[in-house]
Parts: structure tokens; C-alpha cells; sequence
């Protein structure tokens, strides 16, 4: 081989390529195609052997030009072509990224405030309202999720009904007139509720009558925090008790939809701090949570039991359970028990909200259960200016 040309060393890897391609090719190729080939590959062995290196690199020459036309041609992808594809690619890295891996959550209420928030409709008496400039509104809604609201009432009529209109990531309410008009609030009913009676949420703004042009609500809208959930560790850990976690409602939907005029019995997904694991029993001597008879002393609830919640019942830390027959918790004495043993994926954990007073969780519908389990809220993601923006504790 060290004696060989280079012209011929270069002919034997050709022919060689030549016949992989044939060989890997030949569903592709038709007949007379491989027999053209075939010839060219003849034509340049005579060519080689007989030492003529003109003849041989135009034979080389033909054999190249041949193998490279003979597939049939294909037209290149047009710009909206290539960018389907690419959109299409990402949406299935993004959808199995959310099935496996993390899943973006985005909090309604305030059942977790303040340790995370919820829709907040804040409003501004009328000498004091000024929408802002386009860029202030712009920056207000990138840096906190904050929108500028002025809505009047679209006709003569009173109020009859508040219809739950949320999408997705973004919650709304419809607020429904006898007139058969409507406008609509950017906040779960409850929320809306609350905006429209001027902060009363213990009154009902269903029944009220307003004049064509009056103001129902002006003010802001701040958004809530939008949260990554890991998917992953709990396949490789047991949930710890303190932590904030997501869970589903299948199988609890039932109890918890007992309790309809809150707007948190609508969700499919809760987020809740956990604070009982299998074999736990729990009790609350109001402002404190008792885990196996001695107040708990994780880092999230012991934060709790040491801040005003901003709820319906007011107070300090941990409340009691409103009257209801479905109601675990609603007295000092009352218990929670979780089994200690129970079949893969029936193992059951307590779920309680920062929020007590205003959270729709353990204390009226008992347990989750471990299938129900979703992982442990990890990040807030947005708004970046409420103080919550990081890593979940």
C-alpha cells in the first residue's frame, strides 16, 4: 500500500462507497439506476487497472455525479415548514417535561398567604384612582402580575349570579345581570365577590341593583404566584412533613364539593402546606397544631402558628374548622388520625392551607391520599416583586 498511487489509493475507497451505497440504498433506488451504477463501477476498474489515471479520474468523475443523482430529489422545507416542526418539537419536549418532570401551577386564592399568594383585588376610592400610564401598566403586570381595573355596570339591573369563567393559568369570573349583560372580573368568584362589596366578604354582592355606568369596581388586580412543581422526588423520597406540596382532587372531589360556595372546592389541583404523614394524629388547640400530642416544630408550620391568618375567622396561626357535618376539626379535643399502615398509593397525609381561616383543606374533607400526590412545590416562579420569588420553604 505504501507503494501505491495516490490517485489509485483514492479510486479503491470510491468504488468501496460506491458499493455501500448500493448496499444501503437499494430500497431506494431504481433498477436501472443500480445497473448504471453498476456500469460505472466497471468502467472505473478497467480504468484503474489498466493504469490510466486520466481516464480513471474521469471515470471517478461519472461514478460520483451518478451515485449522487440517483436517489430521487427532495424539495427543501420551506420557512413555515421548518418552523411547524420546530414548534411542534418543542411543544412535545414541553408537554413531556410537564407530564415527568415539573409542572407549572398558579395559585387562585389565598388559602397559602402570605407565604404564597393568591388573586388580590385591592380597591381605590375614586379621588384617589388614577390609571397609570401605558409603561407603568406594562411594567406593573411583568414585575407582580398587577393589572388596572375601572369597571361599571353595563345596564340597568341587578346582579344574579357570578359564573366561574378561569382558563388555564387565568381565573375569571363572570358577573351576570337580569338585563342579560355581563362584564368580567380577573378573579376567582370569591375575590370578585369581595372587590365588589368594598372588602365585605361576609355579604353577598348577588341581588345588588346599579344604574347603567356605575361603578362596580376600581382598583388593582395582582395575580397569583406561579409555581414549579417537582414531579420527580417523591419517587425517590417520602414527603416530609412542613413542607408546601400539589396534590389532585380524584376521589376527594365528592367531599369536597359539599362545600360549594367556595371557590377553592372547584379546583382539580390544591397546594397546601403538609403537615401530617402516615401515622400522625392531629389536633388544634387554636393558634397552635398539635402533631402526636406535642406542638410541631417543622420550621413552615411553627411560622404559622405565629402569624394572623386572612381569613373569614381572623386570629392568630391555626382556626378551628367551621360547623359543618362533614367538618374534622371543629373544636379543641377533635383529631385527625392518619393510618399508619396502608396499601401502595392509599398511604394518607393532612393537608393544611397558611391561611387557616380562609382554607378549604384537611379540617373539612379529611386525607389525601398518596395516589392524589403531585410533589412538592419547588419554586415560585412569577410575580418577581412580592417577596415570594425563589425557592419555596
Amino acid at each position: 500500500m505504501f507503494f501505491t498511487p495516490k490517485w489509485k489509493q483514492d479510486t479503491d475507497v470510491l468504488l468501496k462507497g460506491a458499493r455501500k451505497f448500493i448496499h444501503y440504498k437499494r430500497d431506494l433506488l431504481k433498477q436501472d439506476r443500480i445497473d448504471e451504477i453498476e456500469s460505472r463501477i466497471t468502467d472505473l476498474k478497467a480504468a484503474t487497472k489498466s493504469g490510466d489515471r486520466n481516464t480513471a479520474e474521469e471515470c471517478a468523475k461519472q461514478l460520483r455525479a451518478t451515485c449522487e443523482n440517483a436517489l430521487p430529489s427532495t424539495a427543501k422545507p420551506r420557512w413555515f415548514e421548518e418552523n411547524v416542526e420546530v414548534i411542534f418539537v418543542a411543544l412535545v419536549v414541553a408537554l413531556g417535561l410537564r407530564s415527568y418532570v415539573i409542572q407549572p401551577f398558579r395559585i387562585p386564592t389565598n388559602s397559602m398567604h402570605p407565604s404564597l399568594n393568591g388573586i388580590i383585588a385591592t380597591s381605590i376610592p375614586s379621588g384617589e384612582y388614577k390609571s397609570p400610564w401605558a409603561g407603568k401598566q406594562l411594567y406593573d403586570w411583568a414585575s407582580r402580575g398587577r393589572v388596572w381595573k375601572h369597571i361599571e355596570a353595563p345596564a340597568d339591573g341587578r346582579i344574579i349570579r357570578l359564573e366561574d369563567k378561569s382558563w388555564m393559568f387565568f381565573s375569571r369570573t363572570k358577573i351576570v345581570f337580569d338585563s342579560g349583560d355581563s362584564v368580567t372580573f380577573p378573579a376567582p368568584a370569591s375575590e370578585t365577590n369581595q372587590a365588589i362589596n368594598g372588602n365585605d366578604r361576609q355579604s353577598s354582592c348577588i341581588g345588588r341593583s346599579y344604574k347603567k355606568g356605575q361603578l362596580l369596581f376600581q382598583g388593582t388586580v395582582d395575580g397569583g404566584d406561579l409555581v414549579l412543581v417537582d414531579k420527580i422526588s417523591y419517587h425517590f423520597r417520602n414527603p416530609i412533613r412542613g413542607e408546601v406540596f400539589v396534590f389532585d382532587t380524584r376521589g376527594i372531589e365528592k367531599r369536597i364539593a359539599k362545600f360549594s360556595g367556595s371557590d377553592q372546592a372547584k379546583a382539580t389541583h390544591y397546594i397546601k402546606r403538609l403537615c401530617g404523614v402516615p401515622g400522625d394524629t392531629l389536633r388544634i388547640e387554636s393558634p397552635y397544631l398539635y402533631v402526636n400530642g406535642t406542638v410541631a416544630t417543622e420550621k413552615g408550620i411553627s411560622k404559622v402558628m405565629e402569624m394572623p391568618n386572612r381569613g373569614r375567622n381572623g386570629g392568630m396561626g391555626y382556626s378551628y374548622a367551621e360547623p359543618h357535618p362533614n367538618s374534622q376539626l371543629i373544636q379543641a379535643g377533635d383529631e385527625l388520625v392518619l393510618a399508619k399502615q396502608a396499601p401502595m398509593g392509599m398511604r394518607e397525609y393532612a393537608a393544611l392551607g397558611d391561611n387557616s381561616g380562609n382554607s378549604l383543606d384537611s379540617r373539612y374533607w379529611g386525607t389525601v391520599k398518596e395516589f392524589n400526590v403531585v410533589g412538592p412545590a419547588l419554586i415560585s416562579l412569577w410575580p418577581f416583586t412580592t417577596g415570594h420569588w425563589g425557592l419555596i420553604k
